[in-house]
């Protein structure tokens, strides 16, 4: 009986809490698992999305500086008097218009998305501070913020939003026909041109797609701090694609699930957490995010030879 691709990420996971454990008592308490779960929330969302983009054999790169972006122009706004409700959905919004640049510009303009992502990055770092002046945003109502501070049934709204699009995001991958013209776009862009998909249109809507949990996860972001700050989300995107990969979304295009995606981000969560608790330094927990791409995206490189090699 073959085993499951998602075995090895889970199994990894449990290896991660096993040591933990073991290192430190206080990781597998309740108040902890529920705190790893409502800090991986800003990565979780933006992870939907990315994973859509990642399916389709692109990358985005300019997630973090969306996030800071759409989340500090509608907190400047809403600290100005205007609707807190208001301030969400133009957050929701402003950062579906900077996905849907992403996807105007390597759909129509036939850029690379790595290069149109990058560039989209600094330019939106570069609006933030100019918006805000550099200087934080504080003072917003909870209408504005109950997203990323309050609870619902007792749970972290975060936590019920972090699911809540992961689920969304796997029914639309696994049981639509879009999520069926992504596979077959990231797979091979051509052969499903010709089978009828318009391969453009797929493509832009993962960029847009994209920036609408870039939106959600800035509103949710903006909650949890309470405030909105100019350098929020820095090197986000480097968690983001970490736990997509290693999730088992290929680099390549045409293979990948939410459901590994999830599963990554909670490695990366456990990760994170474990080694604060253990008072590691920060610097060796952002080490360790480069290493885990590293490993995830060399197993994928020799996965995919090994299949050409296998196909010949």
């Amino acid at each position: 009986m073959a085993k499951s691709p998602l075995f090895p990420i889970v199994a990894a996971l449990v290896v991660a809490c096993v040591v933990m454990f073991i290192l430190t008592p206080k990781f597998l308490t309740t108040s902890n698992l529920t705190n790893i779960v409502t800090q991986s929330s800003i990565v979780g969302i933006a992870a939907v999305g990315a994973t859509f983009i990642i399916i389709t054999g692109g990358i985005d790169l300019s997630v973090g500086s969306n996030i800071a972006l759409s989340g500090m122009l509608a907190a400047t706004l809403v600290g100005g008097g205007l609707n807190g409700a208001l301030g969400v959905l133009l957050t929701i919004v402003v950062a579906a218009l900077i996905g849907g640049l992403n996807g105007f510009s390597v759909t129509v303009l036939r850029l690379a998305p790595f290069i149109v992502t990058l560039a989209v990055l600094g330019m939106g770092r570069g609006l933030t501070l100019q918006i805000s002046g550099g200087q934080s945003v504080y003072d917003l109502p909870a209408s504005f913020t109950w997203l990323g501070g309050g609870t619902l049934l007792g749970l972290p709204v975060p936590v019920v939003t972090t699911v809540l699009m992961f689920a969304i995001g796997y029914f639309v991958l696994s049981r639509t026909t879009f999520g069926h013209q992504v596979y077959a776009v990231g797979g091979n862009r051509e052969a499903a041109r010709l089978a009828g998909i318009r391969d453009r249109r797929v493509l832009f809507s993962v960029y847009a797609v994209a920036g609408v949990c870039a939106g959600i996860a800035a509103i949710t972001l903006v909650g949890r701090l309470g405030s909105a700050t100019p350098t929020a989300a820095t090197g986000l995107e480097l968690q983001v694609i970490a736990a997509v990969v290693i999730g088992g979304t290929s680099l390549f295009g045409g293979k990948g699930s939410l459901a590994g995606t999830f599963v990554g981000v909670l490695l990366i969560g456990v990760i994170n957490n474990g080694l604060t608790l253990l008072n590691v330094s920060p610097f060796w927990v952002q080490f360790m995010q480069g290493a885990l791409i590293f490993i995830a995206v060399l197993l994928d490189s020799y996965n995919s030879r090994r299949l050409s090699k296998g196909a010949r």
